[in-house]
């Protein structure tokens, strides 16, 4: 009867999550039936649940050309790059908007930051391509009027390290500075009211009070992070480097070059098995860095 009777005055409450539930159980747990796919010689004619097991065959086939192995340490390498450069510009970004006095300006510079997250990465390439085209590339004309050689950067391996990072970074910084805003907005003001009655300066502030106060949300969104480390942005790594076999050795990771060999080899069940490795070794290592957060400070802890 309690339960009914909490259901009855929180009703309101549950019908706005229920779009939410009804999201994640339609695309995140009901597709999870899939993942048998990773077990079993598919064919079409038969179906998922009618097609013949194969016990670890289509992992082995996976792990069989090597490739794998350069593809997973990419994804993983570029995923703690993220993670380190994202999170600090973030942080740094909310931390200089709620120091800005003039609101006109405050509120012009978070607009113009979080215009990136809104444009596709489709257009992201675009912009990229008009860039580092070696025949009419903005960047090769530019160093054509100043007299040098044109630069082929679809063909420098080394130098999309950094383009992508910078390039995630831009498209990201603005939207996670948000969360990190409205974390620093709710601190009590008197708290650095009596700091300033101390004589405490902007620094010693941010330092001494804001960065303490927001750590719980800095390990949060650190972790929610960590558990998709050996996932790739597929959309980026893809449109942003437009597919260029020349790349593959430093942009090729497991999303794209499981995409590709099921677009060559048509494979579904080495695909399914990539997937399922993946969900397996984010899930372990989010569990693992959550048990070593909530042992170090267990009110910073996930779960």
């Amino acid at each position: 009867m309690r339960r009914k009777g909490y259901m009855r005055r929180n009703r309101t409450l549950f019908f706005m999550i229920l779009p939410a539930i009804v999201y994640f159980i339609i695309f995140a747990y009901l597709p999870m039936t899939g993942a048998v796919l990773a077990f079993k010689n598919y064919n079409y004619l038969d179906g998922i649940f009618r097609s013949p097991w194969n016990g670890l065959k289509n992992f082995q086939f996976l792990f069989a050309g090597g490739k794998i192995y350069r593809v997973a340490w990419n994804t993983f390498a570029y995923n703690i790059v993220f993670i380190a450069v994202n999170q600090t510009l973030q942080v740094m970004t909310a931390i200089f908007l709620t120091e800005i006095g003039s609101k006109l300006f405050k509120k012009v510079s978070q607009s113009t930051i979080l215009l990136p997250y809104f444009i596709s990465w489709v257009i992201v390439g675009g912009f990229i391509y008009n860039i580092f085209n070696y025949e009419y590339g903005a960047l090769n004309n530019f160093l054509r009027m100043l007299g040098r050689e044109p630069v082929d950067m679809y063909s420098n391996v080394g130098a999309w390290k950094y383009v992508l990072v910078i390039v995630n970074a831009w498209k990201w910084v603005g939207y996670g500075s948000v969360i990190y805003l409205a974390a620093i907005t709710g601190i009590d003001k008197q708290i650095y009211e009596a700091a300033d009655i101390e004589g405490a300066g902007m620094f010693r502030k941010i330092f001494s009070i804001t960065l303490p106060l927001i750590t719980p949300q800095i390990v949060t969104l650190i972790l929610l992070d960590v558990g998709r480390i050996f996932k790739g942005d597929f959309q980026m790594f893809y449109q942003v480097t437009g597919n260029n076999p020349l790349l593959y050795e430093t942009t090729d990771v497991i999303d794209t070059f499981v995409v590709r060999s099921l677009l060559q080899l048509q494979d579904v069940g080495m695909s399914s098995a990539a997937g399922l490795m993946q969900s397996v070794i984010n899930f372990s290592i989010l569990v693992s860095v959550n048990a070593i957060v909530k042992h170090v400070q267990s009110d910073y802890a996930l779960f």
